[in-house]
């Protein structure tokens, strides 16, 4: 599901973190999705680079790796997306407060 929230539906950290906090609201917490997001985020920022050695083939899907010769995005990140993670752990800061003030 990250994949496809990533690169079909070009979501950002901020972006993925509200669309799997509403889909897994009732598994999981929004600190256990926000947990999830970073490391997703974290781990695609460390190993993009390597995605730029993929050799030119056909791929029939449009979540497929392409073939990198028009892929004009960056292939290195900052592993840290200090202000996209401060703002999901303001969000869930947001939650949590409103989550234990509806419940006594």
């Amino acid at each position: 599901r990250f994949g496809t929230l990533r690169k079909l539906a070009r979501c950002g950290p901020v972006s993925m973190y509200e669309a799997l906090r509403s889909e897994w609201a009732g598994s999981l917490t929004p600190a256990q999705v926000s947990e999830k997001v970073k490391r997703f985020f974290r781990y695609y920022a460390i190993n993009r680079h390597k995605l730029t050695t993929l050799t030119p083939s056909y791929h029939a899907e449009g979540y497929s790796p392409d073939d990198n010769r028009f892929d004009l995005r960056q292939f290195l990140y900052p592993v840290s997306f200090s202000r996209q993670f401060a703002m999901i752990d303001e969000l869930v800061r947001e939650e949590t407060a409103v989550g234990a003030v509806g419940h006594p």
